[in-house]
Parts: structure tokens; C-alpha cells; sequence
């Protein structure tokens, strides 16, 4: 699947993060115990994303992140709340994955 033309990578240059993030707005739902909320992500790596959503979750949450346009799902938990323009939230997957449907990977997405 092709990424849309406002997508970015974001430098991991640094090499503070497993993997590099690519800012994209993917349809997702985020799916717990007795609840599921539609959302989006803001950015994703392999490891997890930062989404947007009006779910009130918390930290340490275990969830199931459903995304629409790959029908692929993914247990992860929340690692970060952010409330500043509306709820954001960071999230880890529980294993690396590229479920976003992300084709063009920058090198160091490498599934282990």
C-alpha cells in the first residue's frame, strides 16, 4: 500500500527510538475490555503509534488496535496520555509490527 503524499518521516538519527516514526493519519479502532472506540493515528513506527481518540483510557491499558485499511489487529497497551488540543494517546504494540500498511519502510523497520 502506498503511503499518501503528506506523510513524513521523522529522523531517527538520533537513535532514541527502535524505529523510525512516519507521521499518517491511518482509520483505526481501538478495542478493550467492554469497549471499542473508533480513532486515528498521528504517527506510527514499528512498535507502536501515537493516536488520536475520544476513548478515556489510561495508562498501562491492554488493547486491541484494529486497523480498517489493512484488516489487520494488533494487542498493544497505552504507554502515554496526552490531553493538550484532545486526547492522544502513545501506545506499544506487544510485538513489532507493521500493521499501518506502511510499504515503503525506512531501513530500520526490520521485523526481528
Amino acid at each position: 500500500m502506498q503511503l499518501p503524499n503528506h506523510v513524513q518521516w521523522t529522523d531517527n538519527a538520533t537513535g532514541t527510538r527502535r524505529s523510525t516514526r512516519i507521521e499518517t493519519d491511518v482509520l483505526i479502532e481501538v478495542q478493550g475490555e467492554g469497549f471499542a472506540y473508533a480513532g486515528e493515528t498521528v504517527r506510527v513506527n514499528l512498535h507502536g503509534a501515537l493516536i488520536r481518540t475520544s476513548a478515556p483510557l489510561e495508562i498501562r491499558t491492554p488493547v486491541t488496535v484494529y486497523v480498517h485499511r489493512t484488516g489487520k489487529s494488533a494487542p498493544a497497551h497505552i504507554v502515554s496520555v496526552i490531553h493538550d488540543t484532545g486526547s492522544r494517546y502513545g501506545i506499544e504494540l506487544d510485538h513489532s509490527s507493521n500493521i499501518w500498511g506502511v510499504s515503503t519502510t525506512p531501513p530500520d523497520w526490520k521485523v526481528c
